[in-house]
């Protein structure tokens, strides 16, 4: 046997431990970023989806008319959505079932049906206003190609991947997807964002009492507050349980556990604070790049395009360049909350008739959910062929949207604070404040477009 050296064992053994160091840290990264992801789940798909090509136009429109006006928004919104999304990840986590199969067992269906028309009506019209604004985007690389025949591949596609996908590869497909909205974020800090007056701006409301200010206000809380968003993530939370094998597919009353519940209200927030900060750059850049070189409507997607210009500004072709991105973005941002707003009616639809339900299932398995998708799809795409103007489409829908979330808001209040649905998990005291102040909020500002109208 060949004797080594003592000091060359020593270098081995320094050798071993190194290693067994570096395979160490790298499982504990491993672990750590394995544990954030399964953490952030239904609210960040929920955040990320909230921003979709009808809240990218809605917030760069706010930028360009508005200018520095509009950033307190966000400020105001963020609370008042995290007192929404929580209440409904609550009901969905407490219940098991979705939020129109609490509502069916709970209440008359003079009050259910209205409240299920009213949604799938905003669900299927947003539908629309985001196929053909993946469309007008997707004319900026391929003018040559028909609008038409982009909004109906568009459309396939998406049922495609909804249909035939199962639910963890879905899941993990929109999580990607959000990465799309970054393009914003870097742009702020690109171009010469004057930070002390946006910061100002954003702690300071700035309150005009006229139509088209009130008009940007109802837009702006019906895009981030949206209808949609209460019955997906209340349904979404329900699928995270099954795939958790906290509740079994057939129903019954979930396995839960404070660090369960906990999670899920830290992937609320962050969903929530995600959505919210990424809206406030988007309004923050269309103040900066529109409103200051005298934009003050966008018109076509390639006025919203022109926000991103300074991301490019250095490189040949910059027009081109900024377009790309933002078709990329509004591409994926549509390519994940269109399945988001068509599964949101299905659900909806299929608790309302007590129909089988889920995308945990696979479409033999629930054939009338899966036509709800394909057919409140459809039927959105077919907006494109009335001759709706696909920009100014987006805007009128988050219009839509805020005044359609208020009887649902009021409806939620009530849900969550029932002692015989939520137990002793319903409303507490400042999840019951954030929800009426919600709906005030929202209901005054509904009835003052309503009135200003008039």
């Amino acid at each position: 046997m060949v004797q080594l050296p003592d000091e060359q064992i020593a270098d081995i053994e320094r050798t071993i431990v190194d290693r067994f160091r570096g395979v160490f840290r790298r499982q504990s990264k491993k672990k750590g970023f394995g544990r954030i992801l399964r953490i952030l789940g239904p609210g960040v798909i929920t955040g990320a989806a909230d921003d979709d090509p009808s809240g990218i136009a809605t917030y760069s429109q706010a930028g360009a008319q508005f200018g520095f006006n509009m950033p307190w928004t966000m400020l105001l919104t963020f609370p008042l959505m995290v007192s929404v999304q929580e209440a409904v990840m609550r009901i969905g986590a407490v219940t098991g079932k979705g939020l129109a199969a609490v509502v069916r067992e709970n209440y008359s269906r003079k009050i259910l049906y209205p409240i299920v028309l009213l949604v799938v009506l905003a669900n299927t019209f947003n539908i629309g206003s985001d196929i053909g604004a993946m469309a007008a985007s997707a004319q900026l690389l391929l003018p040559k190609v028909p609008f038409s025949l982009l909004a109906v591949s568009f459309a396939v596609v998406i049922l495609i991947l909804e249909v035939f996908l199962s639910y963890r590869t879905y899941v993990r497909i929109l999580k990607w997807l959000a990465i799309a909205l970054f393009a914003y974020i870097i742009t702020a800090f690109l171009v010469d964002v004057p930070w002390l007056d946006a910061l100002k701006a954003t702690v300071i409301p700035h309150i005009e009492l006229n139509k088209d200010f009130i008009f940007m206000i109802v837009a702006i809380f019906g895009t981030t507050i949206s209808p949609y968003l209460f019955f997906w993530q209340t349904s979404n939370v329900v699928e995270d349980e099954i795939a958790e094998h906290r509740l079994p597919q057939k129903g019954g009353i979930p396995r839960l556990s404070r660090s369960y519940l906990r999670r899920l209200r830290i992937d609320t927030i962050v969903g929530m604070l995600f959505s919210n900060v990424t809206a406030w750059f988007i309004i923050v850049v269309g103040a900066v790049v529109l409103n200051h070189a005298g934009i003050t409507n966008i018109v076509t997607a390639a006025d919203a395009a022109s926000a991103l210009v300074p991301l490019v500004h250095t490189f040949p072709n910059a027009g081109f360049l900024a377009q790309l991105i933002f078709a990329i973005g509004v591409i994926g941002i549509g390519l994940m909350s269109i399945p988001v707003l068509a599964g949101s009616s299905s659900y909806a639809i299929s608790e309302t008739f007590s129909w089988r339900e889920g995308l945990f299932r696979k479409f033999k398995q629930a054939r009338e959910f899966y036509l709800v998708i394909i057919i409140g799809t459809l039927v959105g795409l077919l907006f494109n062929f009335i001759g709706l103007d696909p920009i100014k489409a987006l805007v009128m829908t988050a219009v839509f949207n805020g005044i359609v979330a208020v009887p649902l808001i009021f409806l939620i209040a009530r849900v969550s604070s029932r002692q015989n649905v939520m137990g002793e998990h319903r409303s507490k005291f400042w999840s019951k404040l954030g929800l009426w102040i919600t709906f005030a909020i929202m209901g005054a500002a509904a009835v003052a477009l309503l009135i200003s109208l008039f």
